[in-house]
């Protein structure tokens, strides 16, 4: 009588290795997301991660032109737009193009309860890259006082 062997299956771990969700790279999953995003949004988030305290500033340095970098390195000293509650996120995004090859766009941050405008400026270069060139944030003016 031949008894026929079964084999017990290899166990495997009970996890996966983490998968890439980076919608810039080619063959990842994208998750809703469009594959071509406009530079206007993807600066727009860049920005943000930076003054909000999530990203360092020299993450920026390749992305910037000009004194945009030292701009934005002032700028980021403060965190201007890091909050105790949920994470700052665009509210709104629009540009204007000036000419060929350079974006102007302003940016609505929802930070905490407020509002925060942002605003900078985008140029393409010789290499077809998008570069930051200026960035400005408006920072909320002091209150007055209402004693005369």
């Amino acid at each position: 009588m031949n008894k026929v062997m079964s084999r017990k299956p290899q166990t495997r771990p009970h996890h996966r290795p983490p998968t890439r969700h980076d919608t810039r790279r080619p063959g990842t999953p994208t998750r809703g997301r469009t594959t071509t995003a406009r530079p206007t949004d993807l600066f727009a988030d860049r920005l943000l991660a930076v003054l909000s305290g999530q990203r360092p500033v020299h993450w920026m340095l390749r992305h910037t032109a000009g004194s945009a970098y030292d701009d934005l390195a002032r700028l980021a000293e403060r965190t201007p737009l890091r909050t105790h509650g949920p994470r700052p996120t665009i509210h709104d995004l629009g540009w204007f193009v000036p000419r060929t090859g350079a974006l102007e766009v302003f940016a609505r941050i929802a930070a905490g309860n407020h509002l925060r405008a942002l605003a900078f400026r985008l140029e393409q270069s010789e290499d077809l890259r998008w570069r930051c060139t200026a960035v400005e944030l408006a920072t909320p003016s002091p209150r007055r006082s209402t004693t005369p």
